[in-house]
């Protein structure tokens, strides 16, 4: 395997540029106030090594995260390479999404209260804003099982076979998508949209309904897009020019 001359841990060259994207999104998150103090995930798969992805190591703050402190493991659980703890449960719905489905390069789970609270309702996402017909085409719903089990592995990538933008009932949200600016692109709008169904459900009255043939047209162009290979990358650029101006690329170490 070729590597990298002067990185941090001595990996390939693909390996360390997705550790540092992956450090790049958690600094994001933490940004965005995705956070549950040491608590969520995010996660990679290794450029040409399917069977492994990148997780946090699960003793950092998220605004702590570099490119080598991230934490390689396989789709079995065996860490690779630098030894360190992660998140059971975590490691049980990563790595089912990625046994079951090939497409998948990245996987992102918040536990935000606006996507907590629309989690407890049965259904709780309806097609009453733009923001919820960016994903309502592929949203699909994952009822709360127990968590780091075999059973809940494969429960959940099950699940991620209809769809890759999920709510997980009873606990939060989860996009999974080819790349990671995908991903996050994807969340960022699953947020908003769970956001703005908090906010109607106050108003005293019924929301607005969009019309059916909106909501189809509108998950045809969603589909269209998100095969693109650029799907979410001015997003994901944007976003890390935010985060380098609160306190340089210290995540790219």
């Amino acid at each position: 395997m070729d590597t990298v001359v002067g990185n941090a841990i001595g990996v390939s060259e693909a390996e360390w540029q997705a550790r540092v994207d992956l450090a790049a999104l958690y600094r994001i998150c933490d940004f965005l106030g995705w956070t549950d103090l040491i608590d969520t995930h995010m996660s990679v798969r290794v450029p040409g090594e399917s069977t492994a992805f990148l997780i946090n190591h699960y003793e950092e703050n998220f605004d702590e995260i570099t490119a080598s402190s991230l934490i390689k493991m396989d789709i079995d659980g065996k860490v690779i390479g630098k030894q360190g703890r992660y998140n059971a449960a975590g490691f049980t719905i990563h790595s089912g999404i990625y046994k079951a489905r090939a497409d998948v390069n990245c996987v992102m789970h918040t536990h935000t209260r606006a996507g907590g609270a629309v989690s407890l309702l049965k259904k709780g996402l309806r097609p009453i804003s733009q923001d919820a017909l960016s994903v309502y085409d592929d949203i699909v719903y994952h009822d709360y099982g127990v968590p780091a089990t075999v059973e809940e592995c494969e429960e959940l990538g099950k699940t991620c076979q209809k769809g890759g933008h999920v709510i997980l009932h009873n606990h939060g949200l989860l996009t999974a998508a080819p790349t990671l600016p995908g991903a996050l692109r994807g969340l960022y709008m699953l947020e908003r949209a769970c956001e703005l169904e908090l906010l109607s459900r106050q108003l005293g009255e019924e929301p607005m309904m969009i019309d059916d043939y909106i909501i189809a047209r509108a998950a045809q162009r969603m589909k269209q897009l998100r095969s693109d290979p650029g799907f979410g990358v001015v997003y994901f650029e944007a976003l890390k020019r935010q985060v380098e101006k609160k306190g340089g690329t210290d995540w790219a170490q």
